[in-house]
């Protein structure tokens, strides 16, 4: 047994006893007899709390700071009166006069291949501890401030925990908090401030900086620092251009010349960011920079940040920026101001300008008015207009790149669709503004039941600035899909089932068919992917016999491969218009990959799955056709193992998952992917 559980014993026995004891008990240990002290002890999470800051005479900082579990009980940072020691890491940065960024006073010295020795900003951990009455602690810093440090400028602190519960329930904790003072007093005015943790949580579910510890933006501020710089590679670790690096990717064009983007962290590890996708458009500065000095890439240009992704432009000789020299920052906004009233020119705002954002497109708007004859064998005659933005019927409909609508069927899993171009063929618009289109080449197969969608889309070219040559865009304007369901046998539509939360992409993805672009823009929603991406269709179309056999693009099995990317066993390509190969292979997910709530809406990722779903073909996989809730899982699960676990369980009666893998079973879904 090892030392905290045995405390914990002998403070159980000795509250069993004697009821309750009048003594000094920061941790909240000992109390009435009738509290249920395991329920205490044993409560996990962690939370940080900073309660003051200081510097003393000495010059030494000191912080005052509580660190509890998630139900506020005080914490032993050593792990003898509660479970799980915590480890605690501290920095103290100040922001200097007239400068935006931090300089941490606590450095390092470490020697690379590229850059020799040079001090990196970092923390410590060696300083004087004191526990409190209360149970909070005071931390005096090791690191002493240099003579005549200026104790008029804002000051932070941070503190990073990690809380070890390994040997209790296999996890760590891991929090930490930030503090921001001045050492002469008085209300802090300076601050950092330009993207903010929640918004990364968007993408990232929670930030997870150096093994957990530094869940914070305004932690990570404070180390990734100008004075910082990565000795092996030569990169810069300042945050400002580290994070648009990383994010940029594979489209920076230092990378897409052949010099890969690295930092080489500790132990030598290589941490390549070359093959990083931004998952929406990457000029959308404002889907991260939302602080309350968010505009600051519009109004406080500098080289670096410029620079971090523009990495081609040399300043020195004006190389790729016109032939421009640029010898310091001053002279930035003579050419770009931050913003004016054009889209697509020299300011930042319009030179960031997103196309299919811009406030110029008209819109296109469709609805179904009404959908019938849509009984077995038929051809439905739909009723539907197109608007613009002002509510105004959008005509001739030759005048749009593509009008379609599509019979799809049935709704209990796709297995069919058949589409039309309607802008020659479509009666109208009569004095509402409506069209009437009937059905030519295709119907409602024969033998169908249940319930069918009818689903439409389309585009237009639209020109923007069409009268500056310089600033001329041409984009394609898609219209948002709509779906509508009509009762072919049943006695009411039954539409298709829900289980993708579409508001859960938008966190990473943005809009799509705005910020995300797939097929064009033309299909823009996650309820008309399902429709042509049902679990009898493959890429067989868009290969040629060399490239054989097929892939699925089920939409399961097709969007679980894609957001697996790099870990994949095998990497899933999918070729498209023009014999186009889509290697999916480099996706690299952006959080946890067992956290399927950050895409499936409320339980749908349980099983078991509903019975009307049918097998799916997957030429490339190991079995063809696959059961469809091994489709789903051996999407991500994709080793030959597993597809031999998924075999050797699946019977002519069907799949039996569900025994050990459904809910209340020993292997739940939501256990083995329990966070």
């Amino acid at each position: 047994m090892n030392r905290t559980r045995r405390n914990a014993k002998l403070l159980f026995a000795l509250a069993a006893l004697v009821g309750f004891f009048v003594i000094q008990d920061p941790f909240g240990m000992v109390g009435r007899a009738e509290q249920n002290l395991t329920d205490i002890f044993t409560k996990t999470g962690l939370k940080v709390q900073i309660v003051s800051a200081s510097v003393q005479p000495d010059r030494k900082p000191v912080v005052t700071f509580k660190i509890t579990d998630t139900s506020g009980t005080p914490l032993d940072k050593d792990g003898l009166n509660t479970q799980g020691a915590v480890g605690l890491r501290f920095i103290v940065a100040r922001i200097d006069k007239d400068q935006r960024q931090y300089t941490d006073y606590i450095t390092r010295t470490v020697t690379g291949k590229v850059s020799g020795t040079v001090q990196q900003a970092t923390n410590e951990s060696n300083g004087k501890y004191t526990l409190n009455a209360d149970g909070s602690y005071n931390y005096v810093f090791n690191a002493v401030l240099p003579e005549g440090f200026d104790q008029s400028v804002t000051h932070t602190i941070a503190i990073g925990g990690s809380r070890d519960m390994r040997d209790f329930n296999g996890l760590q904790y891991y929090a930490d908090a930030v503090y921001s003072f001045l050492p002469a007093g008085g209300a802090v005015t300076t601050i950092r401030d330009i993207a903010k943790t929640e918004d990364c949580a968007k993408c990232h579910e929670q930030l997870a900086g150096h093994g957990g510890r530094w869940t914070k933006v305004e932690s990570c501020v404070l180390c990734h620092t100008p004075q910082t710089v990565d000795p092996d590679t030569g990169n810069t670790v300042d945050f400002n251009v580290m994070i648009h690096k990383i994010h940029m990717g594979k489209e920076l064009p230092s990378v897409q010349a052949g010099t890969p983007y690295q930092i080489i962290g500790n132990g030598g590890s290589v941490n390549d960011f070359s093959t990083v996708g931004f998952p929406r458009n990457i000029l959308g500065c404002t889907s991260c920079h939302t602080g309350t000095q968010g505009d600051n890439w519009m109004t406080k240009l500098t080289r670096s940040s410029c620079g971090s992704c523009h990495d081609d432009v040399n300043w020195a000789t004006g190389l790729n920026h016109a032939s421009l020299k640029q010898t310091n920052d001053t002279k930035c906004t003579i050419c770009h101001e931050p913003t004016s009233a054009e889209e697509f020119d020299l300011s930042v705002a319009g030179s960031h300008a997103i196309p299919s954002r811009s406030p110029q497109l008209g819109g296109i708007h469709f609805q179904i008015v009404n959908v019938s004859n849509t009984g077995p064998g038929q051809k439905p005659t739909v009723v539907f207009n197109v608007k613009d933005n002002k509510g105004v019927a959008i005509g001739p409909l030759t005048s749009l790149n593509s009008l379609r609508l599509t019979i799809a069927g049935p709704t209990t899993d796709f297995t069919g669709y058949w589409q039309e171009d309607v802008r020659s063929a479509a009666v109208g618009p009569d004095a509402e503004g409506n069209f009437t289109y009937t059905f030519v080449n295709n119907a409602i197969p024969a033998d169908a039941k249940g319930t069918y969608a009818i689903e439409m889309e389309g585009t237009r070219t639209a020109t923007l600035n069409p009268d500056d040559p310089d600033t001329r865009r041409t984009v394609t304007e898609a219209g948002l899909n709509v779906v509508k369901y009509v009762a072919v046998t049943d006695a009411q539509p039954a539409p298709r089932r829900t289980v993708v939360d579409e508001a859960l992409c938008s966190n990473c993805h943005g809009t799509f068919g705005k910020d995300f672009l797939n097929h064009g823009s033309n299909r823009n929603t996650v309820e008309s992917c399902t429709i042509c991406h049902g679990p009898n269709k493959t890429d067989a179309s868009r290969r040629n016999a060399t490239q054989m056999p097929a892939e699925t693009v089920d939409f399961r099995t097709m969007i679980h491969k894609i957001h697996r990317g790099e870990h994949l066993e095998n990497p899933y390509v999918v070729y498209g218009f023009g014999e186009s190969a889509n290697n999916f292979g480099e996706i690299r997910f952006p959080t946890k990959l067992n956290t399927c709530q950050n895409c499936h809406k409320g339980s749908t990722n349980l099983l078991p799955l509903p019975a009307s779903l049918q097998l799916v073909v997957t030429p490339r996989g190991y079995t063809n056709p696959t059961p469809p809730t091994a489709a789903a899982c051996l999407a991500c699960h994709d080793s030959p193992d597993a597809a031999a676990h998924a075999l050797v369980n699946t019977a002519s009666t069907g799949e039996s998952c569900k025994v050990c893998h459904g809910e209340g079973a020993t292997f739940a879904v939501s256990k083995v992917h329990a966070q």
